[in-house]
């Protein structure tokens, strides 16, 4: 796959998801009961969470640094502190806040992807009728849709669901 390819890719899927969050809407952004207790903005701020590890390792990669330390608190290990960590972390800030870092981080991804090499190894790897986007750099490897692979897989059955009881007037 060519580094244009993936490019278009990271767009599409980014038009998507804007679309899907029009669909939303901001007045529901913030209505509890997506997924456990979690808003869709509690959703977008878990997914923003994961994205500067990302964009930091490939940065670091790109110059031959060693992986940087995570953006968290470095005495959190399970994904489950972790979110708990993103929740805490977010759940005072507004949507738009929360949406506008959203916006960000998807710039700042395509930024770094744009700097590779026009010869950068990009990897599609095919997993049942999923489709994964693998960077090479040297022998280190990234999920370059990481955000939109973990909404897909994780968040959107969830949120989807969520959508059809409320658009049917049922308790979110």
């Amino acid at each position: 796959m060519k580094k244009s390819e993936l490019l278009n890719w990271l767009q599409e899927e980014y038009q998507q998801w804007q679309a899907f969050l029009d669909q939303i809407g901001p007045a529901r952004m913030d209505q509890p009961g997506v997924a456990g207790h979690w808003s869709i903005k509690d959703i977008v701020a878990h997914l923003n969470g994961w994205q500067p590890r990302l964009i930091a390792s490939l940065q670091a990669a790109q110059r031959g640094e060693p992986e940087p330390p995570p953006p968290w608190p470095a005495h959190l290990q399970a994904d489950d502190e972790l979110n708990a960590w993103f929740y805490e972390s977010n759940r005072g800030r507004s949507v738009q806040e929360v949406l506008d870092e959203s916006h960000q981080l998807f710039q700042q991804l395509l930024a770094v992807i744009e700097g590779l090499p026009d010869d950068v190894r990009i990897e599609q790897v095919h997993q049942g009728e999923r489709v994964f986007h693998l960077v090479w750099l040297g022998d280190k490897r990234f999920l370059a849709g990481e955000f939109f692979d973990h909404f897909h897989d994780d968040h959107e059955p969830d949120i989807r669901a969520w959508l059809a009881r409320v658009d049917e007037g049922q308790p979110g």
